[in-house]
């Protein structure tokens, strides 16, 4: 995807956000500073959620999709990340701090907020974003994505890292290619950088997770 690479990491200094990008950007609200890594256990996935019930998390995000008309949008910029039981709050910013969007997910209900305008809401994340943008968000499987383990959900496929086989290289699952670029360093845990990919319909996150 030329120019995604280079505008994730050189953002210009003007930040205008449509609608359209503040929802889409939602995307990549996922951003793991504490989690330990796990193995591609489905009953390790289950337990982590299950025992840690609070997250806070912050990173940086660029996502590159296609909007409603067909035509290839990006958006970036920084998020906040708060997990508490089933309930996810994340609140995005723009490169200059400005909030663009806040969301908030639970099994009953999500909303999202935006700037001067009333709030939307759906019976879930996915519908929410469906109806905002045109294409639905794997909030549900990024909660376990970012741990890293495979959502106990559905069928996954996974690859160890060929330099320490008990971290996870990839995920295949939900139509969903989900490659760990990079953990963070000793005496830091968890992970560093992730990108994930969707052919149909294509979109392409890529996630900076600050320690």
């Amino acid at each position: 995807m030329p120019g995604f690479h280079a505008t994730f990491l050189q953002p210009p200094r003007r930040a205008s956000f449509s609608l359209a990008l503040c929802a889409a950007a939602v995307v990549a609200l996922s951003g793991c500073a504490s989690v330990q890594p796990r193995g591609p256990s489905t009953s390790n996935a289950a337990t982590a959620l299950s025992t840690q019930t609070t997250r806070a998390y912050h990173g940086r995000f660029a996502v590159q999709y296609d909007d409603q008309n067909g035509q290839q949008r990006n958006a970036y910029g920084n998020f906040d990340w708060q997990e508490t039981g089933d309930t996810v709050t994340v609140q995005l910013r723009n490169p200059l701090g400005q909030t663009l969007a806040i969301i908030t997910s639970s099994p009953a209900s999500a909303s999202l907020e935006l700037p001067n305008r009333q709030p939307l809401t759906a019976d879930n994340v996915s519908t929410l974003m469906q109806n905002a943008v045109g294409f639905a968000l794997p909030v549900e499987g990024l909660r376990y994505w970012l741990q890293p383990s495979v959502a106990p959900t559905s069928h996954a496929t996974t690859v160890p890292d060929p330099q320490q086989p008990t971290r996870l290289k990839e995920i295949e699952q939900d139509g969903w290619t989900i490659d760990y670029v990079a953990y963070a360093d000793a005496p830091a845990t968890g992970l560093k950088r992730v990108n994930l990919t969707r052919q149909d319909p294509p979109l392409a996150i890529k996630l900076v997770l600050d320690q």
